[in-house]
């Protein structure tokens, strides 16, 4: 399979207007007429209001004046209705269309990268920052052209009754709008400085939370609470910030407002004692004037929420730009070779963050059977497993799985043949038959499953569960550690991978369970590669192949006798847990 093409930066940048209109041009032009017939119905009521004044002047009839005007004014209420509605919606489902892709586009970043950027504030993305992209919806796609559009007929129409009064009006509105722009410019800054120690805040109490039983073990409620009411202070202080410059929209534009009326009241009097101007004419004139100031307020006060918006979409479009996992794989799939290694690494160097982690580590592990990778804490094992894995890359040597490297492998294929349990044995928030089917091309029935559980003797703790496979873990209802761990182990029986990969298996399980996970592993082992990071010697002592890593670099490797009989280091680990072995007789070893 040909490695999927991965989209330049520009293309992963949001196409708000393509994204908008995509499916939906019906409803949006539907909105539009909707919108441009509530305004239509805004400008002809002044102009009906007049005639109503001249008829009441001549004593000519009410009635189909008051009627029609009526008719026209609800007529424009229930077009701005629906098309608000309509454009609700359109703009709802964009944003259903955004957070879907993010959320893919996070979850195929690069383990490093979603740790840099922290959980929290991928969450705040599709969470506040959609929030407020939806303002370039409501407001940049047609509420504020259509604004725009008012204020210009509206004005058009003023000029008509008297072109004098409306150069005094624009020359009002103009002084307020230079003011206003001078806010507006500013507005962006503040708002993605105000997203940002969101995302901080929220990103500091994800992992709080997470670390609660740690945080309450300790009596540091009140300290973790200051922590984050820091955080949270740094926020409101963000927001106040732009608050602050938001809050001058409105009562600048109330005081060009207030500099009109009194300019035109003024102006208007004088027109009309020289007989430049009716009296219906500059009736028609003030309310024009008090009905021109939704607008322009709307349009004033929207271009600083559009300014919100497209740092929203700025936010966005830097998350966009982060590469993905990418396939690296050219041409057809490889074939396993039979005759090569599960496992090989060939002089593999690796550094985290510039801090070397592995230095020329060489190894095999065969086709079948257990091999350990053994060391003290920080020795680099772990990373062998993410390399293998290819959630981190080498960067210099070799990494080899079935014979090929593992660049050569598409991951999907790579990581169908490998199957890895972390060290927390992590499980998703969903029903138990969904975590157990988590990497199956084909969905198992139950039967298999709960074959699954027996094997690691989880399925009487299974059916003790409120619905049984259906029960959903990770709230209200969930698993000790040690249950977690053989419910991750019984994912991995129900997977046809070829490398089965171990990160401290036994860390949470008693004596008991950990002797029937050695039996579990050790029956893997008789059809699969299984490589296992460990610490207990009792994991260790019967494995195939033991390598032994300390500060990165191997430093022996071979059978637990010949590593006792030749290799201080491990013999040292061997002593450090010599209770162990007492304590717990290990049985042998069946040949493979």
């Amino acid at each position: 399979m040909a490695a999927d093409r991965i989209p330049a930066p520009q293309e992963r940048r949001l196409r708000l207007g393509a994204d908008l209109v995509s499916g939906h041009r019906t409803h949006l032009a539907a909105s539009a007429l909707l919108a441009l017939l509530s305004t239509a119905s805004t400008v002809a009521v002044p102009l009906m209001v007049r005639d109503l004044v001249e008829a009441l002047a001549e004593d000519g009839g009410l009635l189909w004046p008051v009627t029609l005007m009526v008719l026209v004014a609800v007529g424009g209420a229930l077009a701005a209705t629906a098309s608000g509605f309509l454009l609700a919606r359109i703009g709802e489902q964009m944003i259903l269309r955004l957070r879907a892709r993010v959320m893919d586009h996070t979850l195929r970043l690069t383990l490093h990268e979603v740790r840099a950027q922290g959980e929290g504030n991928l969450v705040a993305r599709i969470t506040s920052d959609a929030m407020m992209l939806r303002s370039i919806v409501d407001i940049g796609a047609i509420q504020l052209p259509l604004a725009a559009i008012t204020v210009v007929f509206t004005l058009v129409v003023m000029s008509v009754l008297d072109w004098v009064l409306v150069l005094i009006t624009i020359g009002s509105f103009a002084l307020a709008g230079a003011a206003i722009g001078f806010v507006v410019v500013r507005v962006r800054r503040s708002v993605i400085a105000q997203q940002t120690a969101l995302g901080e805040l929220a990103q500091r109490f994800t992992a709080m939370l997470a670390a609660l039983p740690t945080v309450k073990a300790h009596r540091a409620e009140s300290r973790a609470a200051g922590s984050l009411g820091e955080d949270a202070g740094r926020l409101t202080e963000s927001t106040l910030v732009s608050a602050r410059l938001q809050s001058l929209i409105g009562p600048v534009m109330g005081l060009g407002q207030q500099i009109a009326l009194v300019s035109i009241i003024l102006g208007g009097g004088a027109r009309m004692a020289a007989g430049d101007l009716t009296m219906p004419d500059f009736t028609a004139f003030l309310l024009y004037l008090l009905q021109l100031v939704a607008p322009v307020a709307f349009v004033a006060s929207g271009i600083g929420q559009l300014q919100a918006g497209l740092a929203a979409r700025a936010r966005f479009d830097e998350l966009l730009a982060l590469p993905q996992e990418t396939d690296g794989a050219t041409g057809a799939d490889p074939e396993p070779d039979p005759h090569a290694p599960a496992v090989e690494f060939d002089d593999v160097s690796f550094a985290y963050d510039g801090e070397p982690v592995l230095a020329g580590v060489s190894f095999a592990a065969p086709r079948r059977g257990l091999t350990a990778l053994v060391g003290r804490s920080g020795a680099g094992k772990s990373t062998v497993l993410t390399l293998v894995e290819r959630f981190l890359h080498a960067e210099s040597g070799s990494v080899r799985v079935l014979g090929h490297d593992v660049q050569a492998w598409p991951l999907d294929r790579l990581r169908r043949r490998v199957a890895y349990v972390d060290q927390a044995f992590t499980l998703l928030e969903g029903t138990v038959r969904d975590n157990l089917r988590l990497g199956c091309d084909q969905a198992p029935h139950d039967e298999a499953l709960w074959q699954a559980l027996e094997a690691v003797s989880l399925r009487e703790a299974v059916e003790q569960l409120p619905e049984g496979l259906d029960t959903v873990l990770g709230r209200a209802t969930d698993l000790s550690g040690g249950q977690r761990q053989r419910l991750a182990l019984a994912r991995v029986l129900l997977t046809d991978a070829d490398v089965v990969l171990l990160d401290e298996p036994t860390s949470q399980l008693d004596s008991i369970n950990e002797h029937r996970l050695r039996e579990l592993v050790d029956d893997l082992a008789r059809s699969r590669c299984v490589i296992v990071v460990a610490h207990r010697l009792s994991t260790v002592q019967h494995a195939d192949h033991v390598l032994v890593m300390e500060s990165g670099r191997r430093l022996d490797a071979g059978t637990h006798t010949d590593l006792m009989s030749r290799c201080p280091h491990y013999e040292d680990l061997v002593r450090s847990q010599q209770w162990t072995t007492q304590s717990t007789p290990l049985p042998a070893r069946a040949p493979a």
